[in-house]
């Protein structure tokens, strides 16, 4: 989350205009939403290297010099962001990066940047774009200073298929733009690929438009509520200078964030059904691409999300296993590894209190029939309060034997 020049300034930024961005970003309390990186995008440098190869910065817009003003950030404690191309030029016009890049991300971390977002204009014929990315990457780690990886690549290679292994980000499609339809468009070409993305490495349909002209309130509540749900960077693009209550007030909306901060990174889900007698079929799905430790992630099901009251005693099946594996009340917990399944069959001690109809229990509580999607998704820390019963056995127990399928 945080703040990128371009929708706001584009090539014409310069270095008031940033230190004002940061001091505005705290005034306003974005920052302490979350809003902490300041991106610098494209037109920071001159148009030529150095003689002896260096980008440095264009001192008639930034005096003070790109170590200075990362300072300043700093001071702020927001983190610094920075520009560049894995072509020859940026789409802008200033030297790219392609063939400088371990020079290049030297200098970056040199100047105390957090965050680069690399760009694909102006490749030479025949260059591999997942090469020019990973030398970067490449670079990036030989400086020793963790910088974050955004991949600007359009999505025009897939990179939710290979992006993880090089950044953190990749965008899934071009740039947005402050109207209705560039925010439907990035936002039909991001929708299904969740299942790529998770703690530190995310889908990015481009920065938020919000207190943009041309969008409507309406439009910009959609944009950042949509975006939330794709876990999204959310990166603001607007003159905060001229921040309207209305729009800053949605930029400031902390539930609707909090879905975008959730960690969950979408990798977890819940599939339930029907059986006769009142029983259930319960699928834990871990579709994470990365390993979350030896023992995997950890699902937590309650009893009432499967139509059985809080206090229905129910005896719980591992199928793989053939094997009982215990009787629980509230709510049951387990882990299962990467790309793997606990499947399970709930049998309850009493009649549940809810009867399938229709393709759906009758209760408003986010399940979807039993149609072979993912049904359902939480993350175990939002379970933590919700009163429950200690049985014999107890829950603690039933999880170390649910451990391993």
């Amino acid at each position: 989350m945080g703040f990128n020049t371009w929708s706001s300034f584009a090539l014409r930024v310069n270095e008031e205009d940033v230190r004002q961005t940061a001091d505005l970003l705290v005034s306003l309390g974005l920052k302490d939403m979350g809003y902490t990186y300041l991106v610098l995008d494209d037109g920071w440098s001159e148009h030529e290297r150095t003689p002896d190869g260096d980008l440095v910065a264009d001192y008639s817009r930034f005096p003070g010099g790109m170590a200075a003003l990362a300072g300043h950030i700093h001071a702020r404690n927001l983190s610094f962001g920075m520009y560049a191309d894995s072509g020859t030029s940026t789409c802008g016009g200033y030297p790219g990066s392609r063939g400088f890049e371990a020079r290049d991300a030297a200098a970056f971390a040199g100047w105390g940047a957090d965050y680069l977002k690399y760009d694909n204009c102006y490749p030479k014929e025949g260059d591999s774009v997942r090469a020019r990315y990973g030398a970067m990457r490449d670079a990036l780690n030989a400086t020793g200073r963790p910088i974050l990886f955004s991949l600007c690549e359009w999505g025009v290679e897939e990179p939710w298929l290979w992006g993880r292994a090089v950044g953190n980000s990749w965008r899934t499609t071009g740039d947005s733009s402050a109207s209705w339809l560039s925010l439907v468009n990035n936002l039909d070409n991001s929708v299904g690929l969740a299942r790529y993305a998770g703690p530190g490495a995310w889908n990015d349909p481009d920065m938020l438009q919000v207190g943009n002209p041309g969008l409507t309130l309406g439009e910009q509540r959609a944009n950042l509520a949509l975006w939330s749900l794709l876990k999204s960077p959310l990166m603001i693009s607007t003159r905060l200078q001229e921040l309207s209550n209305a729009s800053a007030a949605i930029l400031m909306a902390a539930e609707v964030v909090a879905i975008n901060q959730d960690d969950l990174g979408g990798s977890k889900e819940i599939y339930a059904g029907p059986l006769a007698g009142g029983d259930r079929a319960v699928v834990f799905f871990n579709r994470a691409e990365h390993d979350e430790g030896a023992a995997g992630a950890r699902f937590t099901l309650r009893t009432e999300q499967v139509g059985y009251q809080e206090d229905t005693a129910v005896r719980v099946r591992d199928l793989y296993a053939r094997r009982d594996i215990g009787t629980f009340r509230g709510r049951f917990s387990a882990r299962v590894p990467p790309h793997d399944v606990l499947v399970l069959r709930l049998t309850p001690e009493a009649a549940p209190i809810l009867e399938w109809e229709g393709g759906r229990w009758p209760r408003d509580d986010g399940w979807r029939p039993w149609t072979g999607q993912a049904i359902y998704a939480e993350h175990e820390e939002d379970l933590e309060n919700i009163p429950r019963r200690k049985t014999e056995g107890d829950d603690d127990a039933l999880e170390d034997a649910a451990v391993a399928i």
